[in-house]
């Protein structure tokens, strides 16, 4: 008779900060499967392999814990968008690298909403103003959160005598309402489940849209 293998109990002691890290990570896949409404505590310490109430030493509630999921997902969407910039190719006309980095800050956005659906859907699943939070977790590599990185490449059209700087108050909501609107309509609405190159296309002439509308 084959002898039944029984799971290991559940962990009840972590060095310090493991745990914390341990479940953060939890949620984040549970985000990546599933969005926000995934990312639940119980779940999250049943794969850290603790007794729930070990988590609340570090997260008392679910808001808390996709509070910090949410953080993880923006810094991820920076990353995201920072790599889009890295591949950018030199030149030495100021003007061509704006116009290049500010759509590139765009692609770098609607390829993380396709490609990170659940995390994309949860980096934007709090009230809290983006911009305003000045939290370090929802940074990239440059030390910058997404709407920095945009308002950046804003600033270098402005520089580069692209955008007049009296029409520069307030561009990032504009671009970002174009870009963001075009996510959701890819990810949950008519455009779900387009050919890729298709989508690739529309993707290129928005931010091409919002660049020379600006």
């Amino acid at each position: 008779m084959q002898r039944k293998i029984s799971s290991p109990p559940p962990r009840t002691t972590f060095r310090h900060g493991d745990l914390r890290r341990a479940l953060l990570e939890a949620g984040i896949e549970l985000a990546r499967a599933g969005g926000p409404d995934a990312v639940v505590l119980r779940e999250a310490t049943r794969r850290a392999g603790v007794v729930p109430n070990a988590a609340y030493r570090h997260f008392v509630s679910r808001e808390q814990l996709l509070q910090a999921v949410r953080s993880a997902a923006l810094s991820a969407l920076a990353v995201a968008i920072e790599t889009e910039l890295a591949g950018i190719r030199k030149s030495k006309d100021p003007a061509e690298i704006a116009r290049a980095k500010l759509r590139a800050v765009g692609i770098g956005y609607l390829r993380f909403a396709q490609t990170e659906t659940g995390l994309f859907r949860t980096a934007f699943s709090v009230s809290e103003r983006v911009e305003e939070d000045t939290n370090p977790a929802n940074v990239g590599e440059s030390g910058l959160n997404p709407f920095q990185l945009l308002s950046a490449a804003l600033d270098e059209m402005v520089q580069a005598g692209i955008l007049p700087s009296e029409r520069r108050r307030n561009a990032e909501y504009l671009a970002w309402s174009a870009v963001h609107g075009l996510a959701f309509l890819v990810i949950d609405g008519p455009l779900r489940g387009r050919d890729p190159k298709e989508l690739q296309s529309i993707g290129q002439r928005v931010v091409e849209m919002v660049e020379k509308g600006l």
